[in-house]
């Protein structure tokens, strides 16, 4: 079966058809094995089509394409960037920050993709540790790059005259000479919040490793029938760089902007006709109560990144029918886990089937496998996952089980569990709970001592505008709906909630 839904995917995107082969080896022979390969043999087929489309500027696959090779040999000749150097890159979602990704690769860089909500100190720290070459970065991180003696070479991603990505596009290289063929370097995603030490998941693309999840991908998203799509979540995430890199083999149009607004993200999927989005939670939630009808041509919309409340996936089904997939993966694991909409009607708590080529178990604290519908935490083997891992199995920690049909739930994270009164206590549980009241937007419950316990909850609630909640009422409420030794000690009622650029609740900043 796996097999045939393999062909039948290189058949639809012709890769199996002799012209798609002969296309195919040139593009090897000519680049290697690295990203620009795939960039060829998509401008073989769609030169004419737009590729990319930004703030600034709309691209074909003929012009990125040709701007990314320039890049490639003014990043060689002019910075001296050769296989094996580290480059970080600091830049919102543009097409600079693309064409680089494309020309790095080339050049078998190692590329490091930095979160844009990332401390001064955290990006000193991280910068010294791993010891950049170059670092590429937009202007309004100018700031960290003052203090950083240490890299040799710094470039803006734009700027009127100084070095930058866009001004190598205008040198004065009349004929650029093709490089060196290459295996492209790893590209490093940073795994933690904002704050503290930061982790990195290095992975080293493989056409052949990453087989699995394009096919899973296409065919279960159905993406070949859509022409538009539209990259809401940062690039420099391992959510949006994977989607990027998916839609540009397969001829899309990718639309990108440099910072997300409900308003603008409307007006950019009605102008443009946008058939596919991929998006966090939080991004939906607020584009559907910006403008629902400018979403009127969506048919896939991919979340992931933080989980889906029950209230969402119904209003979504509301607003623009059964469009919405659950997407579940790590930075260090990658895409793990597909929910269809077919799946979300089964229940809008899953996070879906497992894909081919994922083993996934469910272990409890002893490293033993649990029985079906017990929790414990998800532990993943496939072959996509992170280079730099100190074991073929990866500990995800996040707590969940897998019931008796093979749909997966998500319990919360391995350190969120309390234990209170000797019962295990699920934060994620009652934060389901208490997202039915009619009057409750957003909430976030989180594990705080007890003497008497050991541990309670305490619930922050964030209300629907214009509504008047008090603690009294939302603890009477609960009664009747959970456990005695569910019930927490105090709820905060709060006007806002703190949010990562991802749409994540800050938990740390609300203990």
């Amino acid at each position: 079966m796996k097999v045939v839904k393999l062909i039948y995917v290189l058949y639809k995107i012709k890769l199996l058809s002799p012209l798609g082969m002969y296309r195919l080896l040139v593009s090897f022979y000519r680049y290697g094995i690295n990203l620009m390969t795939l960039l060829h043999i998509a401008e073989r087929k769609y030169a004419d089509h737009v590729a990319l489309l930004d703030d600034m500027e709309t691209l074909n696959y003929k012009q990125l394409l040709s701007q990314s090779k320039k890049l490639a040999y003014c990043l060689k000749e002019d910075s001296h960037i050769e296989k094996g150097q580290k480059v970080g890159i600091l830049c919102r979602n543009h097409a600079s920050l693309v064409k680089s990704i494309f020309a790095l690769s080339q050049l078998g860089a190692d590329i490091y993709l930095l979160n844009t909500e990332i401390s001064k100190t955290q990006f000193h720290k991280f910068a010294n540790r791993h010891n950049f070459n170059v670092v590429i970065f937009d202007n309004e991180f100018g700031s960290y790059m003052e203090q950083s003696h240490d890299i040799s070479k710094k470039i803006l991603s734009y700027h009127h005259h100084l070095p930058a990505i866009n001004n190598f596009l205008h040198s004065n290289y009349d004929e650029v000479r093709n490089l060196e063929r290459t295996s492209m370097g790893k590209i490093v995603l940073q795994t933690s919040g904002t704050t503290g030490t930061s982790k990195e998941a290095a992975h080293k693309p493989s056409l052949f490793n990453y087989l699995n999840p394009f096919v899973e991908l296409i065919s279960r998203l159905q993406l070949i029938n859509y022409h538009t799509a539209y990259v809401a979540t940062p690039i420099y995430h391992g959510y949006g760089i994977a989607i990027l890199l998916l839609f540009i083999p397969l001829g899309k149009k990718v639309v990108i902007s440099s910072d997300f607004d409900s308003k603008k993200a409307c007006h950019l999927i009605r102008e443009h006709q946008v058939e596919v989005a991929t998006v966090v939670p939080l991004m939906l939630q607020r584009m559907l109560s910006t403008n629902s009808e400018d979403l009127g041509t969506l048919s896939c919309v991919a979340s992931g990144g933080a989980k889906l409340s029950e209230e969402l996936v119904d209003n979504t089904v509301r607003a623009l029918g059964n469009v919405l997939y659950n997407l579940y993966g790590t930075s260090e694991a990658g895409l793990n886990i597909i929910a269809t909409p077919q799946d979300l009607m089964y229940s809008t708590y899953t996070i879906g089937k497992k894909i081919k080529g994922v083993r996934l178990k469910v272990l409890d604290d002893n490293w033993k496998e649990v029985q079906v519908g017990k929790i414990g935490q998800i532990c993943i083997r496939n072959k996509w996952s992170m280079s730099n891992k100190n074991s073929s199995w990866i500990e995800t920690g996040d707590l969940g089980y897998r019931d008796d049909h093979g749909y997966f739930f998500l319990r919360g994270r391995t350190d969120d569990m309390v234990v209170s009164g000797g019962e295990n206590v699920y934060p994620i549980e009652m934060e389901h709970v208490l997202l039915k009241h009619p009057f409750i937007e957003d909430v976030a419950v989180i594990g705080v001592s007890d003497e008497q316990f050991g541990e309670r909850l305490k619930a922050i609630v964030l209300p629907v505008r214009n509504t008047c909640l008090t603690e009294k009422e939302i603890l009477e409420w609960l009664r009747t709906k959970v456990a005695r030794f569910q019930m927490p000690r105090e709820v905060v009622i709060v006007q806002q909630m703190p949010y990562t650029n991802l749409g994540k609740l800050d938990r740390k900043k609300l203990i």
